[in-house]
């Protein structure tokens, strides 16, 4: 049943479909935000995707003058698809066996299998739901261009559907996304090219460590890129209304179908918010007595908004440095905080005895039911929602080295028998105590340091003395004969800002195998800094840096010492 719209739409996004802040609100939250940013001498020149959400909705309240488009349930498929679109939705419940009997657990459980949707996972939902809104209310027409910032499973879904109603496809996505992904949009018509060419790219990377609000982040690119192509759209799933809707008005009837219209818990992971949120307040009208269960990475603030701190995590597809406008946290009953390896050991799991093909954040989110369900007695029901499958994760945690690279994993029992070297620590190496660097000094400055010091590589520090990244000879030498570096730049231009970090007690065999994929690790010692007489902070000093080059001087020198003392003690011996 669709009812006359509100002006809401007008207020805040330009004709991409129904949203959930009004006009007023939107100013007073807009304002706030370019006030504080322009402390920080930085201001997007776009919506926020944070910006509150002024939505009304109510358990039990009347739709009676709600500006949104309800679909009916169910959406009847035919037994010959007219085409692939047709595909997406009415995903199985597959009860979970063996891991819920190893787990203790007295309860049913029941996963949601989203990669059965056409494009492989529970996005391809809002992809075609936020496309058909915009054809429905006018704003996306043919001809024009939807560009989306989007962790790639978005991407996928409104690339699949502008594939088969003929609109062009831009995607945005940060760096840390996987290959997988970016193959998949490639065979639905993208290419990929460098950031710096974006506008004539189909799918463009961003840094990962790029807040949300930064003109270089997804969502800032994006932005410019709708700004710059004539008949562009961003659908913003981060707003967008049909994001909730999709899963309120299907996925959630779905699960209540599926179980018999009982249900004592649902465990969702929340990225943009709109699974959890449509769930949620669907099984609040017609399940009241259903815990809605929140999962949400550590380095992620979904859990906690009042945190200021994220961190990087491998996980891929949840978790926030902000809190989007479509998450509803007033449906969360509770959240999980979840590490990546605990999702990708339990991820692997589900493959292995329960035959689940699934991606690493559903492994989150089983994870995390382990341990919320344990309350549950026999005879209730908890659904946990799977949201993508394996395909696009091919290289990452169903690799054995990369799981080990992160620590994810332990194989090094061979090499430690192999190698001799492999279970000492770091401290046995011999390695030059550090030059360091501001943030402010010249690019020119940092390669004159480093050859008159001897280094390949410095590490570049804040004004607190906190590490920023480290810069290196090759990457400023290759950058400025590319021309993309004036050298009189500052230092922070140029930066490698996910550095890998060990200690002196860490294992040279783990040292060996980060080097692999890392072309040098920063020593470092963590200590406590007080700023009063009671309130300490954590910092790391860096205390050393070492390559490649370092562990096998280590190895050869050694060699050659052991060879040198036999040859020594045979020829004593022989004297004798």
């Amino acid at each position: 049943m669709a009812s006359k719209k509100s002006d809401c739409t007008k207020d805040i996004q330009n004709g991409t479909g129904c949203t959930v802040v009004s006009g007023t609100e939107a100013q007073q939250n807009q304002a706030e935000w370019i006030s504080n940013l322009q402390k920080q001498q930085s201001v997007p020149d776009w919506l926020l995707p944070d910006m509150k959400s002024q939505c009304t909705w109510e358990p039990g309240k009347s739709r009676e003058g709600c500006p949104h488009n309800f679909q009916p349930y169910p959406r009847e498929r035919p037994k010959v698809l007219p085409n692939i679109l047709s595909f997406i939705g009415n995903t199985p419940l597959v009860r979970i066996n063996k891991i819920a009997k190893a787990e203790g657990l007295k309860c049913e459980v029941y996963a949601k299998c989203e990669y059965f949707n056409a494009g492989g996972s529970v996005k391809d939902r809002i992809g075609l739901r936020m496309v058909e809104e915009a054809e429905r209310d006018g704003s996306l027409k043919p001809g024009m261009t939807i560009i989306e910032p989007t962790s790639g499973n978005t991407g996928i879904g409104l690339a699949l559907a502008s594939a088969v109603k003929g609109y062009r496809c831009i995607i945005v996505m940060p760096e840390k996304m996987s290959n997988e992904k970016v193959d998949t949009l490639r065979a639905l018509g993208a290419e990929i090219v460098d950031t710096l060419r974006a506008l004539g790219a189909e799918i463009v990377r961003t840094p990962n460590e790029a807040r949300f609000d930064s003109p270089e982040s997804h969502i800032g690119v994006a932005n410019r890129l709708k700004r710059e192509i004539s008949g562009g759209i961003i659908l913003d799933q981060y707003r967008n209304a049909g994001n909730p809707l999709a899963h309120y008005d299907q996925t959630a009837e779905e699960i209540l179908d599926g179980c018999g219209g009982k249900v004592d818990m649902v465990v969702i992971g929340a990225g943009t918010g709109g699974t959890i949120s449509g769930v949620g307040r669907k099984l609040r009208e017609k399940c009241p007595d259903c815990k809605i269960i929140g999962v949400d990475p550590h380095g992620s603030i979904l859990a906690d908004p009042s945190q200021t701190e994220t961190a990087f995590y491998e996980v891929e597809g949840i978790g926030y440095d902000f809190v989007p406008t479509a998450l509803d946290l007033g449906v969360v009953d509770s959240w999980i905080k979840s590490g990546d390896k605990d999702s990708f050991l339990m991820a692997r799991r589900l493959m292995r005895e329960e035959g689940l093909l699934c991606g690493g954040s559903s492994g989150t989110n089983m994870w995390a039911a382990m341990q919320a369900a344990k309350d549950l007695k026999e005879g209730q029901v908890c659904v946990v929602v799977l949201p993508d499958g394996v395909r696009n994760y091919m290289s990452k945690f169903l690799s054995d080295k990369w799981m080990a690279e992160r620590d994810f994993l332990d194989v090094d029992k061979d090499d430690a028998e192999k190698n001799w070297w492999f279970d000492l620590p770091v401290n046995r190496l011999t390695l030059r105590a550090p030059v360091t660097v501001t943030a402010k000094i010249r690019c020119q400055d940092a390669i004159d340091i480093m050859n008159r010091e001897g280094f390949d590589q410095l590490p570049v520090l804040d004004e607190s003395g906190s590490v920023e990244g480290v810069v290196t000879m090759g990457s400023l030498m290759s950058r400025v004969a590319a021309g993309k570096l004036d050298t009189n730049s500052p230092v922070s231009t140029a930066l490698y800002k996910q550095t890998r970090s060990i200690h002196l007690d860490t294992t040279l065999g783990k040292l060996s195998r980060y080097l692999d994929r890392d072309p040098f690790a920063l020593i470092v010692h963590e200590q406590q800094q007080f700023t009063d007489g009671a309130t300490a902070v954590n910092k790391k000093v860096i205390i050393g840096i070492v390559t490649r080059i370092d562990l096998l001087a280590f190895i050869t020198k050694s060699e050659e010492k052991s060879k040198d003392d036999k040859s020594h003690n045979g020829k004593a011996h022989s004297d004798k």
